[in-house]
């Protein structure tokens, strides 16, 4: 008689379970429904759109037929020199201001992660040239690495006397592409460091000390507990720096307009000429959508590794 009013009381809690249990599988989509639909709106559908545009010859003018033309605008751009430069100047960017924005942004980090007088302000500092504009400190560097009257040639040819003529900076290849990456640098280490703070802030302090207990030294420390605690944080800033760095547009827009003779092009700056100088919107799709599928691709390969490499790495 006890086992059978058990047997009931347990049918009776799993009959009423099952409507929480409904309502809980239904409620995380209905609260993802409206930014999904965003993402769609916003980011599926321009996607499917440039894709759908770079097929044609498109044709600007309202009424006026677009030409089928197929994949030709891709076969047009693995055959376009320009286009493989500018790629490459993209990748360099990618290469010089990633590694210095984590590495720098979490030196940042561990020192204002420590307790000192006056860190909230040194905080609000670090994180200034973040909320500035791409296109104020853009013209701010232009003017800084000016060949003719820019500070930075005046204070090393007429005030320390290092060089013995004026640097064009912004006048060849290479040395505008680290000019623009030194912008890039200085403008994103605030975000990295901001995050890195927030992670390490989260590590359990009884773990630090545990480990201080057991002997580790603070390279120890900081190799064995702190970095794979924030190892989903740091996979995390590293995708976004990467997907940012590729998409790189107003500061080399803005310091250099792709030039001289399209020298320092970025995918973006390139695309922009095509589409919006010469009309040719087919290209010009074509050439955002390679570059989306690429940092598709990209970031794909980052989400793999940070899942299971970088923890054997770091063990």
């Amino acid at each position: 008689m006890k086992s059978t009013l058990v047997s009931t009381s347990v049918l009776t809690n799993v009959v009423h379970q099952k409507p929480r249990l409904t309502k809980a599988g239904i409620s995380p989509y209905l609260f993802l429904a409206p930014g999904f639909l965003l993402f769609l709106l916003t980011i599926i559908y321009p996607m499917f759109r440039a894709f759908q545009i770079s097929l044609y010859e498109w044709n600007v003018m309202p009424g006026n037929p677009n030409q089928f033309v197929g994949l030709q605008q891709y076969v047009r751009e693995f055959h376009d020199p320009v286009f493989w430069r500018a790629l490459e100047n993209a990748f360099f960017y990618m290469i010089f201001t990633v590694p210095l924005q984590i590495m720098i942004g979490l030196a940042i980090a561990l020192l204002l992660a420590q307790k000192f007088p006056g860190r909230g302000l040194f905080r609000a500092l670090f994180y200034l040239p973040v909320v500035t504009s791409w296109v104020v400190v853009s013209l701010l560097f232009k003017f800084l690495f000016s060949t003719d009257y820019g500070f930075v040639n005046w204070v090393l040819y007429n005030g320390l006397h290092i060089t013995s003529h004026d640097i064009g900076w912004l006048d060849t290849r290479w040395p505008s592409m680290i000019t623009i990456g030194l912008l890039g640098v200085w403008k994103g280490v605030g975000w990295s460091m901001l995050i890195f703070l927030a992670a390490l802030l989260s590590v359990p302090v009884e773990l630090t000390e545990a480990a201080a207990i057991d002997g580790a030294g603070s390279w120890r420390s900081f190799r064995s507990v702190t970095l794979p605690s924030i190892r989903l944080t740091l996979g995390f800033v590293t995708i976004m720096l990467v997907i940012g760095s590729l998409n790189v547009f107003t500061s080399a827009f803005i310091m250099t307009g792709g030039g001289p003779q399209q020298e320092t092009e970025v995918v973006l700056s390139y695309m922009y000429h095509q589409a919006f100088l010469f009309l040719d919107f087919g290209y010009g799709s074509a050439l955002a959508f390679t570059l989306a599928m690429i940092v598709f691709a990209i970031s794909f390969a980052q989400m793999r590794f940070f899942r299971g490499g970088v923890a054997r790495i770091i063990r």
